[in-house]
């Protein structure tokens, strides 16, 4: 047997005593959040080696930000921790009904998937929102981070399952895979016997590596190209503030936005409002020939790959 299948033993023996479990999976997300904090120091130490080892390895500003963490990113995510655990339990939840004509009663319930894999890139709280999600709904997890963050995802992962230790949980409703091979993500995809949901959660090459290759239920993620569109009715300076905040505050996350439309009645106004926000922050614009020709050369032509690419950078 090997690690990852002993790994997918011991999720499908935590995740039958989760199944059951209620009240008791909040006050394991508590214990979390709390270890969290209380261990501040030892996730941003080793956040650090991720980071310098990234610098050293020649990894892109904009990735570097998605692999750092801070004081104020891990409260971050402890606190994203008690908000998942302040959610309504999904499980037993009755979606619908009904009584047939031999007077058989038909319920539609919620219950947990049981064991779910998720396969991430390089942003370490992932470890925490996806250990969090996964155990309010009910279903152990198997989680498979980026070789980038991997001192980070093994200081998080300890520390949360060292949370589940002071719970009635089985702390092995979390494990981490420490392998960041090729070959880790290749048998976790193809872990027929112990998983039962395989989740991508990246770039678009992950994602089709996942959805090409997994022997194993998969769902399948939208990739980070985030589209904002101007209606001709928009009030053009919220608009631009809208843009600012969803392109500038944090370019390298997945939620950034990447392209934005114009309606073409309301472009000539709107635009250069637009481009001033962006230029505070020196955004690179690419753009059409008839948004060029409303805001000059400054905008760089822009090529059909444009169109689907994820920058993660001061790009548009």
């Amino acid at each position: 047997m090997t690690i990852l299948e002993e790994m997918g033993k011991k999720a499908k023996e935590a995740a039958r005593t989760l199944a059951v479990m209620g009240e008791e999976k909040n006050d394991a997300l508590k214990l979390i959040a709390k270890a969290l904090i209380d261990n501040t120091d030892a996730i941003l130490a080793a956040n650090k080696i991720d980071v310098d080892n990234g610098r050293a390895n020649g990894l892109t500003e904009s990735i570097i930000d998605r692999l750092s963490l801070s004081k104020a990113r891990i409260e971050g995510m402890a606190q994203g921790v008690l908000d998942v655990a302040a959610l309504p339990d999904p499980i037993g939840a009755v979606l619908s009904g009904s009584k047939r004509p031999n007077g058989l009663n038909i319920t539609k319930v919620r219950v947990p998937i049981g064991v779910i894999g998720i396969i991430f890139e390089a942003r370490p709280n992932v470890t925490s929102d996806a250990a969090s999600l996964c155990l309010k709904s009910g279903n152990a997890v198997i989680l498979r981070g980026g070789k980038e963050a991997i001192n980070s995802n093994k200081c998080i992962a300890d520390i949360m399952r060292s949370a589940l230790e002071k719970s009635v949980l089985d702390k092995n409703c979390i494990q981490l895979i420490e392998d960041t091979t090729r070959q880790s993500s290749v048998e976790l995809m193809g872990l027929v016997d112990y998983l039962d949901l395989l989740i991508p959660r990246g770039g678009a090459g992950l994602i089709k590596a996942v959805v090409e290759n997994a022997k194993v239920p998969v769902i399948e993620t939208g990739v980070g190209n985030c589209h904002v569109f101007i209606d001709e009715s928009a009030d053009i300076d919220m608009a631009a503030n809208i843009i600012y905040n969803a392109k500038t505050s944090r370019p390298s996350v997945c939620n950034a936005i990447e392209t934005i439309l114009v309606h073409k009645n309301i472009a000539e106004k709107a635009l250069p409002v637009i481009k001033a926000r962006l230029d505070e922050k020196n955004v690179e614009l690419r753009g059409c020939e008839r948004t060029r020709e409303i805001l000059g050369d400054s905008v760089i032509p822009a090529i059909e790959a444009d169109w689907a690419t994820e920058y993660l950078d001061y790009i548009l």
